[in-house]
C-alpha cells in the first residue's frame, strides 16, 4: 500500500498462466493461434497498460528490467504474433507477488517476486512464453463476454462471494468494475483460465522455448518451484498468519502440471538447449525481495508502513496480502480491507464515501457514527447490516484521522453479529515512531558462490528470516533436501539490504 489514493484496480489475483490445476492428456495438438497484434489490440494495451502498472506497484527500476524485456521479446516472437521484438513491451513489475500475465496488444509482464524463484533464463523465457501463448490461442477473448456478464468484484467483493455466496449486486461496486474499456482490458488480464486453456499455454511456451533455443524442460522446472512455493506457503500461512497467495489458493495443485510440461518437452525434443543459468542469475543478484517498504511491509501479523508512519495487527489466524493502495485481510471469520481516501477533516464524509465504496449502485444504511480513541488516534466507526443471497452481512467501517489532511480506514465484513471478530485489528492501529520506522528495512536477494566450508544449513542461516530459513533457502534455490553443495557453486539468499 502507497500513498496513492483510491480503489484498487483489482484483487492481486491467480498467476494469468503458469500456474493452474490438474493433470490432463497432454498430447501434442494444433492450437489455431492468430498471426498479428490488430490496431484493436494494440490500442486496448496502449490503455490499459498504465492501470495494470498501478495496480501492481509500477515497473520495477532495478538492472533486472532490461533484461526481462530483451529475454521477454525474444521469446515473444516465436509466437508469430509479430517478427518485430520492439513490438512487444515486456515489464517487470514491483510486486511481492508470484504473478506473470499477458494482455492483447504485446504487453507481457511479471514480477520481481516471480523472477527470485527461477534460476536460470530458459525459466523465465518458459513463464513469459507461456503467458504470451494465451495472448496467441486468444483466450481472453473467449473469456471476455462471460467476465462482462458478471462484472468483475474488487477486492472484498471478491472475497464475499467465494466465503458466503454472493454471486453479486450488492458488492459488484466495491473496489471499482469495469468502467472503462482500458480497466475491463486489465481486468481480464488476471482472470484466471480454463484446465484447457492453461494445457494449451504449456503446449505453446514448450514450442516457444525450442524454437528460441532454450531447453523445453525449463517450463517444467519452474513448474517444480511453484509446487515447492505453494507447500512452502501453506506451512507459513499457518506459522506467522500470512494468507495463502491468491494464485496457491484458486489453483491449489502446480506439481499435477509438472508432468504434463515434462511430456510436452519430450514430445518436442526433449532436454537440450540453452539453460544460461550464469547470466540469469547475474542479473537477478540484488533484485528486491518481499515487501517494499515504500508500499509497507507484513511482518507476521503485522502490517508497519515506514513512510506513512503506522502499523496495525490482524488477529491469530488471519492472513494479509499487500497491494499497491491496499491490505486485504482475510480468515475464516471474515475479510477486511485497509486503505485511505481523500480526507478533509470531515469524517462523516469520509466514512458515507466509504460506504458507498462499498455498495456501488446498491443500497446501504449504516448506524449512527460511533467516535472512540484508539492509540491515541481519534477514530470513528460504523456498520450496516445488509440482506444478501446467502443472508445477512456486516458491513463495518472503522476509520482513523492520523491529521486533518490524512485519514485510513477498515472496511470489514462478517456474517451478521460477527464484526466482533475483528476488534482487536480495529484496536490495535498505532503511529510508529521516527525509531520503528527506520528500523524497517527492505529485503534482496544475493547471489553467493558456495565456498569449501560453506553447507545447506549454514547459508540457510543467512537468511533474512526469523523462521523456515532452511525451507525458504531450498525452495529458492530448488533444491531437495538431501541436495549438496559444490565449491564454486552459485546460490540464492534473501538478505537485508543497507537502506
Amino acid at each position: 500500500m502507497n500513498r496513492k489514493t483510491g480503489r484498487r484496480l483489482a484483487a492481486v489475483l491467480a498467476m494469468g498462466g503458469v500456474l493452474a490445476t490438474g493433470a490432463a492428456d497432454a498430447q501434442l495438438k494444433a492450437i489455431k493461434t492468430q498471426t498479428n497484434i490488430s490496431p484493436a489490440e494494440r490500442k486496448q494495451g496502449d490503455e490499459a497498460h498504465p492501470a495494470l502498472l498501478q495496480e501492481f506497484g509500477g515497473a520495477y527500476a532495478g538492472p533486472q528490467a532490461a533484461y526481462v524485456n530483451r529475454i521477454g521479446q525474444n521469446i515473444a516472437v516465436q509466437s508469430g504474433l509479430s517478427r518485430s521484438p520492439s513490438d512487444f513491451t515486456v515489464t517487470l513489475l514491483n510486486s511481492p507477488v508470484n504473478n506473470a500475465f499477458a494482455i492483447p496488444g504485446g504487453y507481457v509482464y511479471v514480477t520481481r517476486q516471480l523472477m527470485a524463484l527461477m534460476n536460470d533464463e530458459a525459466e523465465l523465457a518458459g513463464v513469459l512464453g507461456h503467458e504470451v501463448g494465451h495472448v496467441a490461442a486468444q483466450h481472453s477473448k473467449k473469456r471476455q463476454s462471460a467476465a462482462t456478464r458478471n462484472q468483475i468484484l474488487g477486492v472484498l467483493g471478491a472475497v464475499l462471494g467465494s466465503a458466503i455466496g454472493d454471486s453479486g449486486g450488492l458488492l459488484g461496486g466495491l473496489g471499482g468494475l469495469l468502467q472503462n474499456n482500458s480497466m475491463q482490458v486489465a481486468q481480464l488480464a488476471t482472470l484466471g483460465f480454463s484446465r484447457s486453456q492453461e494445457l494449451q499455454a504449456d503446449q505453446l511456451g514448450v514450442q516457444y522455448l525450442k524454437s528460441a533455443g532454450y531447453d523445453p524442460m525449463a517450463l517444467s522446472t519452474m513448474l517444480t518451484s511453484l509446487a515447492n512455493q505453494t507447500t512452502l506457503e501453506a506451512r507459513l500461512a499457518g506459522g506467522d498468519a500470512r494468507s495463502l497467495p491468491e494464485w496457491a489458493s484458486t489453483h491449489p495443485d502446480p506439481a499435477s502440471r509438472v508432468r504434463n510440461a515434462q511430456t510436452l518437452a519430450t514430445k518436442v525434443g526433449g532436454t537440450g538447449g540453452r539453460r544460461n543459468a550464469e547470466a540469469f542469475l547475474a542479473s537477478v543478484d540484488g533484485v528486491l525481495y518481499g515487501d517494499d517498504p515504500a508500499q509497507g511491509v507484513v511482518e507476521g501479523q503485522e502490517f508497519l508502513h515506514p513512510d506513512l508512519r503506522l502499523k496495525f495487527a490482524v488477529p491469530n489466524g488471519y492472513g494479509m496480502q499487500n497491494g499497491t493502495t491496499a491490505v486485504a485481510i482475510s480468515g475464516n471469520g471474515g475479510q477486511a480491507q485497509f486503505t485511505t481516501g481523500a480526507y478533509n477533516g470531515d469524517m462523516n464524509a469520509y466514512i458515507a464515501a466509504a460506504f458507498k465504496a462499498v455498495a456501488g449502485n446498491a443500497s446501504i444504511n449504516p448506524g449512527a457514527i460511533q467516535r472512540t480513541t484508539v492509540g491515541g488516534i481519534p477514530a470513528s466507526y460504523s456498520t450496516a447490516r445488509v440482506n444478501t443471497q446467502s443472508g445477512q452481512v456486516d458491513v463495518t467501517v472503522f476509520a482513523y484521522e492520523f491529521s486533518r489532511t490524512s485519514a485510513f480506514h477498515f472496511v470489514a465484513l462478517t456474517k451478521a453479529g460477527g464484526a466482533g471478530v475483528f476488534n482487536s485489528m480495529f484496536g490495535s492501529v498505532r503511529r510508529l515512531s521516527a525509531s520503528e520506522a527506520a528500523a524497517i528495512r527492505p529485503r534482496h536477494v544475493d547471489v553467493v558462490t558456495v565456498g569449501r566450508s560453506d553447507t545447506m544449513a549454514s547459508l540457510a542461516a543467512r537468511m533474512a528470516y526469523g523462521n523456515y530459513q532452511a525451507e525458504r533457502f531450498r525452495v529458492l534455490n530448488r533444491l531437495a533436501a538431501n541436495s549438496r553443495l559444490t565449491p564454486g557453486q552459485k546460490v540464492k539468499l534473501v538478505v537485508y539490504a543497507d537502506r
